[in-house]
């Protein structure tokens, strides 16, 4: 953070301002290999809420507190979604391309507003979601969880993160969507890119939504079943770039999907009482879900809110206009109310990776029948599916926003 930048926050409520410009990143290499290393960190000395710094040094509020968290995510007239109150923004710090941008920058979707603008571009989402989910969802994922597996099903070995996760679940969105296959395919280095962060994160944005307005105009003349068409015509009248925002609102959450079905395969394939109990049906994969859900959410820390007006949180003093993130992955693990992780969370649905509040993810029923099918066809089409290295040698990468699993070497009988 260079001198002028420092100087002009002094005396303001952001996190320079009350802390100094040491402050622990939430990016670079420490952040990206040992994230709970820094939360855990963070909440010993500054409690259930942190200052931090986002790429480009920009100041945030970490929140790591589960109490605190549900308390911003379910009070949208004191933490808000509208970035255009977000002052550094305002002020010009953040660049135009800035790898925040595409993860915080105020759009005409649903996300990004409240109140009633926010309900009624909220409901046209709910509705045409509703709509594609009972249109073939199930359907899509079986006959894509298989054409992938027949990718790799006669080598006796294949990486279940690159091979399978990665891809599956964004072709089956982006088919739900209404784009054909090999759109979908070349959006999920887009949407990875973009969660990635780095200097790339503006420009891989633009691709997504160039692929996406293309989509809208063609939908516009030529409807079908799909997302896109439902959005299109519902009686809410959603405007161009009210519909592509959407679209690109929906195929975010899916590679966010990509994550939790790669930290789900992790899960059975390192305990073998898991994976013996899902082939056995004495498992239901739900209960495996839920677990992930807990330990490792797909989006570790979710972007972003900003606050209406001066509010204290956690022993801080939050001012208007300053960012706050959301640590789904802290708050559910924090200490007040997880005293004993090794305790079981089967049938507690409470946890934060959903997020909670009005802003909910709107699709994760269809996030949920994608992994639950993911898995079913991936442990009946293997017999004998098991991983190829020992559990301590799989490795994660992190970005502010996500920890994903690098790889998951399996073998299995041919």
């Amino acid at each position: 953070m260079n001198d002028q930048t420092e100087h002009s926050l002094q005396g303001r409520g952001c996190p320079v301002a009350h802390h100094g410009s040491d402050l622990t990143r939430l990016y670079g290499p420490e952040a990206a290999t040992d994230p709970g290393g820094i939360y855990e960190r963070l909440r010993k000395e500054h409690g259930s809420v942190a200052p931090v710094l986002l790429e480009g040094d920009i100041p945030a509020w970490l929140v790591l507190g589960y109490r605190d968290s549900r308390r911003v995510l379910e009070n949208p007239l004191q933490f808000h979604r509208d970035a255009r109150t977000w002052r550094d923004l305002r002020e010009g710090r953040v660049a135009d391309d800035s790898a925040l941008v595409p993860m915080l920058a105020w759009r005409p979707d649903c996300v990004s507003q409240d109140g009633e603008a926010h309900r009624r571009l909220r409901r046209a989402v709910n509705d045409a979601l509703q709509s594609a989910a009972g249109r073939g969802v199930r359907r899509h994922a079986m006959r894509f969880a298989n054409q992938q597996i027949d990718t790799f099903a006669d080598s006796g070995r294949a990486d279940l993160v690159a091979d399978y996760a990665d891809c599956l679940p964004m072709i089956v969105v982006a088919r739900v969507l209404g784009l054909a296959e090999a759109e979908g395919r070349r959006l999920v280095e887009s949407c990875a890119q973009v969660m990635r962060g780095g200097e790339d994160a503006v420009l891989h944005d633009g691709v997504i939504k160039e692929i996406l307005g293309e989509l809208a105009e063609r939908r516009r003349s030529e409807p079908g079943s799909d997302l896109a068409t439902g959005l299109l015509e519902h009686h809410a009248a959603l405007d161009h770039d009210e519909v592509v925002s959407h679209l690109r609102a929906v195929l975010i959450a899916a590679h966010v999907t990509t994550n939790l079905l790669a930290r789900v395969l992790e899960l059975i394939l390192t305990d073998a009482s898991r994976l013996s109990g899902l082939i056995s049906g004495q498992l239901n994969i739900s209960a495996v879900v839920e677990e992930a859900m807990w330990n490792s959410p797909p989006l570790a820390v979710l972007p972003g809110r900003f606050a209406a007006g001066d509010v204290e949180l956690g022993g801080h003093r939050i001012e208007e206009g300053d960012l706050l993130v959301i640590g789904l992955a802290p708050g559910n693990l924090d200490p007040e109310i997880r005293p004993e992780l090794g305790v079981s969370v089967h049938g507690n649905q409470a946890h934060l990776a959903f997020g909670a509040g009005p802003h909910e993810c709107p699709g994760q029923n269809i996030g949920m029948a994608v992994i639950e099918i993911a898995v079913n066809v991936l442990l009946h089409r293997l017999p004998g599916l098991r991983l190829a290295v020992p559990s301590g040698e799989l490795t994660s990468t992190a970005s502010t926003w996500m920890s994903l699993l690098d790889s998951l070497p399996v073998e299995f009988d041919v």
